[in-house]
C-alpha cells in the first residue's frame, strides 16, 4: 500500500468509486481508495438503481444527463458491464401542479436539447400496456429513462480508476484522519498510514463516523426503505421488450420492470429511523425484517395505476438503509474549517447523479472550482445550527414527502424554529410570516386585519402576494422597515486590515473614514463568487456586509488570503441585529430618533457613521437594497427590540411599518439590483452581470486576480437583463428558459416577481449576448408554457437613480 497520495478516497461505494475514477481522469494518478470491507456494501448494493436525466434544477439536470451517457462510456472503456436498461421513462401528472411541474421540465428539456417530451394516451398505452392512464392530466416521456445494476456501475468506475494507476484496497477500515500543519493529512489503516494532500470522506452510511474521526459533526441520519419485486408476471413474459418505468409521483411510489416483474418501491408517510446514534461498524450487506404494511397505501395506488400489481406473487422484498441530510440533497465540497477535507455525502438518487458528483469533486480538488454552480449541493448551507434534533425533523419530512413538489417560495416547517434573534417573538405577535435563511427564523410578509395567517404554496400566484404588494406601496410611498440581520456581518481591525481587504477584493477599497464601496469577490474561474459592501469606519478597522447564506461558503476564500499578524478579523453576524429604513419618508422617521444631521450634504449616499438612534448605538449606512432613499441600522442584539419598537412608533404617523423579505425581493427587482446565488455565481464572468466596472486591474493583486485576466478581454457570452412579461396569474420566480419567438433557446431566468408598484410582471435573466437587445420579444416558460415578454432598456423604478441620491 502507498505511503503517499495526491488523495485517499474513503468509501468503496458508488460515489467514492466515482470519485476516485474522476480524480484519475482529471490526472491524478496517485490516488488510493480504502474500503472497510466489499465494494458496495452498505446502501449501493440494494439500491433500486433507477435513472432519469430531469430535475427541477438546472444545474442538475446537466449532471444527471452526463451520468447516464458515462455508463456506455464506462463499459467501452473498462468492458466491465453497467446491466443498463433504458426503455424510458413515463412521467404521470394528476394534478395541476405537477402538470405545471412537467411541462415546466420540458421546456427546460427544449432549451438544453434533452429529450423529454410529452406524448398522448394512445402512445403511452402502446408504450406500457399495463399502465391505466384514467385520470392523468398530462404524460411525459424521457427516452433515456431506465436502470443499472448497481454493483456492475461500482465496478466499471473501479475498474478505469485502476487502469489509470489508482489504488483500491478492500477490508482496510480508516481508524484515524489526522490533520497535519503543512495542509496534508495523515490516514491511518491497520495496514499502514497514508500521508496525502486530500481526504475524500464517501463513506456512505457511515459518513458521520469518518466525520468524526476529523472532529467534524454532518447533519445525517440514516431511514429504512422498502421496494419489492414481485413474480413473473404473465402479461410482461409474453411481450419482446422491456416496459419503460412509472413516474407517478402524485401517487408516491415508483414503479419499473425487473426480470419478468415489477419493481415496487415507495416513500411512506409512517417512516423509520434506523441507526440514529451512529451506524454499527459491523453492518455491511444485511437487509432489515419485511414491514410492507407501512407501505400498504402507496402499494394500493399503484395497484390503482397498474392492476396486475395486485395479482403478482412478491418474489422478494428489500428493506435497506440509506441516509439522508436535512433537505435530501447531497453534503458536498470541501469542509470551509478545513484544509483539504472534501465531502461527499448524504446522497439519495446516487445512480442518477454518481458520474456528476465525481466529475465536480474531482474538479474542486484539481482545479480549485467545480465547472458548475452547486451551491444546492455545497456543504456550506448548513452551520452548527443543523444539529440533531433538526435533521432529524427535517429528514422525517423529506424522506415522508418524497416525491411532494417543491414549490417556488415555499418554506417547509419541519425543525423549526432552530435560530430566532430577539425580535422574533414581537415580530410573530405582529402576524410576521417567517422563512428559513441559513438556520434563522426571518419575515417573508406581515399579515395586517383581515389578511391570511398562513401562507398557501404553489406555482401561481398565492395569498401572500395582495400582503406583499401592500407591503411594497407602503415603503414606496412612505417607508418601510425591513429586518435585515440576517446579513453577513464581518469587522476587519488592524494596521493591515487595508492591505488584507485590497488582497481579499478586486476592488479599490475605502481610503478615507465613513466611506463605502461595492465590491466582487473573483472565483477561481474568474467568475462572481460573491458581492460585498466594505465600509471605513475608523483609521484600522472595516466592516464587511454580504449574503449571510453564503457566510459559511465564503470562508473559504477569506482563508485563501492570509491574515496579517497584526490584523482581526471577525464574524458579527450573530451578535448584531439590523433594519433598513427605507421609502420617501425615511430621513423624516430617522430624524425624529437621532441628533445626528441626516441631510444629504452631511449623510450622502454610500457614506457611513457610528451614531444614536432612539438611544441606539448603531452602525449607520446610506444604503438600501431596495433602490430607494434608505439607511441600514446595525446594533448589537440585545437593543434590537428597543430600536424595532422605536422605528415603528416614530413611523406610524407617517405611514410606515414593517416590511417583509418578499416584498423586499419585488422592490430590488423592479430596480435591477442583482443578488448573490441568483444573478451572481462563479458562473457568471463580472462583464456578463456589469461588475466588471466595480474590478480595479490597476491594482495589486486581488484573490484569483490571474483567472479574472484570462476573460476579462472575452466577450460576453450572455448578460444580465430585465425582462417585463404578459403575465396575469403566475410570475417567473426564477429557473424558467426563455426563447425566442420562433422557439430558439436564449436563456433562463434568474430571479423574477411581480412589481408592484411599477405595475409590471418582471423578471432578471441571462440571454446570450447577441439576443440582448433593448426591445427584442421573447418567450418565457412561466408554468411550462409560453408567456410573452420583451427585454427593457432600464429598470422601471428609478432608472435614473435619483431616489438613492435624493
Amino acid at each position: 500500500m502507498r505511503s503517499h497520495a495526491q488523495a485517499v478516497v474513503i468509501g468503496g461505494g458508488l460515489i467514492g468509486c466515482s470519485i476516485l475514477y474522476h480524480l484519475t481522469k482529471l490526472g491524478w494518478s496517485d490516488v488510493v481508495l480504502l474500503e472497510r470491507s466489499e465494494l458496495t456494501s452498505g446502501s449501493t448494493w440494494h439500491a433500486a438503481a433507477n435513472i432519469h436525466g430531469l430535475h427541477d434544477s438546472t444545474n442538475i439536470s446537466l449532471l444527471q444527463h452526463y451520468t447516464m451517457a458515462l455508463y456506455k462510456e464506462l463499459e467501452v472503456e473498462t468492458g466491465q458491464g453497467c446491466g443498463i436498461f433504458q426503455p424510458g421513462s413515463l412521467y404521470l401528472a394528476q394534478t395541476e401542479a405537477r402538470e405545471h411541474q412537467l411541462r415546466l421540465q420540458e421546456a427546460k428539456a427544449r432549451r438544453y436539447k434533452m429529450n423529454f417530451y410529452e406524448i398522448g394516451r394512445d402512445e403511452a398505452e402502446r408504450l406500457h400496456p399495463l399502465v391505466n392512464f384514467d385520470g392523468i392530466r398530462c404524460i411525459m416521456y424521457e427516452p433515456e429513462g431506465g436502470n443499472v445494476d448497481p454493483s456492475g456501475v461500482t465496478m466499471a468506475y473501479a475498474a478505469g480508476a485502476r487502469r489509470r494507476g489508482a489504488e483500491i484496497h478492500r477490508f482496510t477500515p480508516v481508524t484515524g484522519t489526522e490533520a497535519q500543519a503543512d495542509g496534508s493529512w495523515i490516514v491511518r489503516t491497520p495496514k499502514g498510514d497514508i500521508r496525502t494532500r486530500w481526504v475524500v470522506n464517501a463513506a456512505g452510511l457511515w459518513g458521520r463516523e469518518v466525520a468524526a474521526m476529523a472532529g467534524l459533526e454532518l447533519p445525517l441520519m440514516p431511514t429504512e426503505h422498502q421496494y419489492f419485486v414481485t413474480e413473473t408476471i404473465a402479461e410482461i413474459a409474453a411481450l419482446d421488450r422491456r416496459l419503460p418505468s412509472v413516474a407517478d409521483r402524485d401517487g408516491e411510489y415508483y414503479l419499473r420492470q425487473e426480470g419478468l416483474g415489477l419493481l415496487i418501491g415507495a416513500y411512506e408517510r409512517d417512516m423509520r429511523f434506523w441507526a440514529e446514534d451512529g451506524t454499527p461498524l459491523g453492518f455491511g450487506h444485511e437487509l432489515f425484517p419485511d414491514d410492507l404494511e407501512r407501505i400498504e397505501e402507496n402499494m394500493m395506488r399503484a395497484i390503482d395505476r397498474v392492476p396486475v400489481v395486485g395479482t403478482a406473487g412478491i418474489k422478494r422484498v428489500i428493506n435497506g438503509p440509506m441516509i439522508w441530510s436535512p433537505d435530501s440533497a447531497v453534503l458536498f465540497g470541501p469542509v470551509p474549517e478545513m484544509t483539504n477535507y472534501f465531502c461527499c455525502n448524504g446522497i439519495i438518487p446516487g445512480f442518477s447523479q454518481s458520474g456528476g458528483m465525481g466529475k465536480l469533486a474531482a474538479e474542486w480538488m484539481i482545479e480549485g472550482e467545480p465547472s458548475l454552480d452547486m451551491f444546492g449541493w455545497d456543504m456550506a448551507r448548513f452551520g452548527h445550527w443543523a444539529n440533531k434534533a433538526f435533521t432529524k425533523a427535517r429528514v422525517q419530512d423529506q424522506y415522508s414527502h418524497r416525491f411532494k413538489i417543491h414549490f417556488p417560495n415555499e418554506e417547509r416547517a419541519a425543525g423549526r424554529p432552530v435560530r430566532t434573534r430577539p425580535a422574533y417573538e414581537k415580530q410573530k405577535a405582529m402576524g410576521a410570516v417567517f422563512g428559513l435563511n441559513f438556520g434563522w427564523e426571518h419575515p417573508l410578509w406581515f399579515s395586517a386585519e383581515g389578511e391570511p395567517k398562513e401562507e398557501t404554496i404553489g406555482f401561481t400566484r398565492q395569498n401572500w402576494w395582495a400582503p406583499v404588494g401592500r407591503e411594497a406601496r407602503m415603503l414606496r410611498e412612505s417607508a418601510g422597515i425591513i429586518d435585515i440581520s440576517n446579513f453577513a456581518k464581518y469587522a476587519v481591525k488592524g494596521a493591515g486590515a487595508s492591505d488584507w481587504l485590497n488582497a481579499l477584493f478586486a476592488n479599490r477599497m475605502p481610503t478615507g473614514v465613513g466611506r463605502s464601496c461595492l465590491t466582487p469577490l473573483i472565483g477561481k474561474r474568474g467568475g462572481i463568487a460573491g458581492d460585498f459592501t466594505v465600509t471605513k469606519l475608523g483609521d484600522d478597522e472595516f466592516m464587511i456586509f454580504g449574503s449571510g447564506m453564503a457566510e459559511r461558503y465564503h470562508q473559504r476564500f477569506f482563508n485563501a488570503v492570509p491574515l496579517p499578524d497584526d490584523t482581526t478579523f471577525t464574524s458579527l453576524t450573530e451578535r448584531l441585529c439590523a433594519f433598513n429604513i427605507a421609502g420617501p419618508k425615511s430621513r423624516e422617521l430617522l430624524m425624529r430618533l437621532t441628533n445626528d444631521d441626516l441631510s444629504n450634504e452631511n449623510f450622502s449616499f454610500m457614506r457611513s457613521r457610528r451614531m444614536r438612534v432612539a438611544g441606539v448605538e448603531v452602525i449607520a449606512l446610506r444604503v438600501s437594497f431596495t433602490g430607494d432613499l434608505g439607511w441600514e441600522l446595525y446594533c448589537d442584539a440585545e437593543r434590537q427590540v428597543a430600536l424595532y419598537d422605536a422605528l415603528l412608533e416614530a413611523g406610524a404617523d407617517l405611514g410606515a411599518g414593517p416590511v417583509g423579505s418578499r416584498a423586499l425581493a419585488s422592490l430590488r427587482i423592479e430596480k435591477g439590483y442583482g443578488s448573490w446565488s441568483r444573478e451572481y455565481s462563479p458562473e457568471y464572468w463580472p462583464q456578463e452581470c456589469a461588475l466588471d466596472r466595480l474590478i480595479k486591474l490597476d491594482k495589486d493583486a486581488f484573490l484569483n486576480k490571474a483567472p479574472y485576466q484570462e476573460i476579462a478581454g472575452k466577450l460576453p457570452r450572455q448578460k444580465l437583463v430585465m425582462i417585463s412579461i404578459d403575465a396575469t396569474d403566475a410570475d417567473a420566480t426564477g429557473g424558467e428558459p426563455i426563447f425566442l419567438r420562433d422557439g430558439t433557446p436564449i436563456g433562463q431566468v434568474s430571479s423574477g416577481a411581480y412589481g408592484y408598484t411599477v405595475g409590471m410582471s418582471l423578471a432578471l435573466c441571462y440571454i446570450k449576448a447577441e439576443m440582448a437587445k433593448p426591445g427584442n420579444k421573447v418567450s418565457v416558460a412561466i408554468l411550462g408554457r409560453a408567456h410573452d415578454a420583451v427585454i427593457l432598456e432600464r429598470p422601471p423604478f428609478d432608472p435614473a437613480g435619483e431616489r438613492l441620491r435624493m
